[in-house]
């Protein structure tokens, strides 16, 4: 199982960006990223520069959005929606980004559940709820 350390998450987007921007070969998961980094132009400043990113703290008491993590949680959920794992979340996404319009807004909706399925797990030292996830999605 591959566990990056928040350094080379921030280094992985970071260097996506720089990759992007110098028009280079991006590798298909760079690809993804890029994806939502574009979609996020508001990040663009913060991926930027590598050694500013690494320093850079994000916590709950300075009050900002860390860009790192929402970019994260995108991909995740992307990869949890081209796999379908768990079962039934590409189904729950297509009808929320139906109703809502927009696979993008899907996907920020799709991310306080997955925040609340992580939250839940760790609170109660138990495995991820794969199906209380996929009715969370359901219900928004």
């Amino acid at each position: 199982m591959f566990n990056p350390s928040q350094h080379d998450v921030r280094r992985f987007f970071c260097e996506t960006y720089r990759k992007t921007r110098a028009n280079e070969i991006l590798t298909p998961m760079e690809a993804v990223a890029r994806d939502w980094i574009m979609q996020h132009e508001e990040y663009w400043e913060a991926l930027a520069e590598v050694e500013a990113a690494l320093a850079k703290d994000y916590s709950v008491e300075s009050g900002q959005t860390n860009p790192f993590l929402h970019l994260a949680m995108h991909l995740s959920i992307a990869e949890q929606i081209s796999i379908d794992q768990p079962k039934g979340i590409r189904a729950a996404f297509l009808s929320l980004a139906q109703r809502l319009g927009s696979e993008h807004e899907a996907h920020h909706q799709m991310m306080e559940c997955l925040g609340e399925m992580i939250w839940n797990s760790q609170r109660n030292g138990l495995p991820p709820d794969g199906v209380a996830y996929v009715e969370c999605v359901k219900r928004r």
